[in-house]
């Protein structure tokens, strides 16, 4: 399988720090390499849940590849409701913080809210597949991390 930039993996994972290393070249700013943990993280916690899903759902990758067979609301999915996506989230926070980028805060500052709708319609899509067994879910389980005020559905 060939990587694309329809891939939204593809884009936070490698197109991104490419761009924002390329603009480092450039300008020749140094990077803060204590941030590189943050990177790791994020790209692990990504991996991580989404094997994790994929292990238990028997469904693919993600809800736009179809439909999960059964909800997963253990291990990761016990503490958000959207680790995979907050695994990106670090990971752009990671880069930001790394680099110090004006590239790097431009494309967070698009993709929290583009991953916030996306899991909002992802929330949509849940509830008309598993019903109440997902509402119970999801007000229990926040959809970020626990503690935030508009996290709930």
């Amino acid at each position: 399988m060939r990587p694309s930039l329809s891939s939204t993996p593809f884009r936070t994972f490698v197109v991104a720090p490419a761009l924002v290393l390329a603009e480092q070249v450039v300008s020749r700013r140094r990077v803060r390499l204590r941030w590189l943990p943050a990177l790791a993280w994020g790209f692990a916690q990504y991996r991580l849940a989404g094997r994790y899903r994929i292990t238990r759902a028997g469904g693919p990758p993600g809800l736009s590849q179809g439909r999960p067979q059964r909800l997963v609301t253990s291990g990761p999915y016990a503490v958000s409701r959207n680790p995979m996506y907050l695994g990106h989230l670090v990971f752009l926070a990671g880069l930001t913080a790394l680099t110090r980028s004006p590239l790097a805060v431009a494309v967070t500052a698009v993709l929290v809210p583009w991953f916030d709708a996306r899991a909002r319609a992802d929330h949509a899509r849940l509830v008309s597949l598993f019903g109440e067994p997902y509402r119970d879910y999801a007000t229990r389980v926040p959809r970020w991390l626990p503690g935030l005020p508009t996290d709930r559905p």
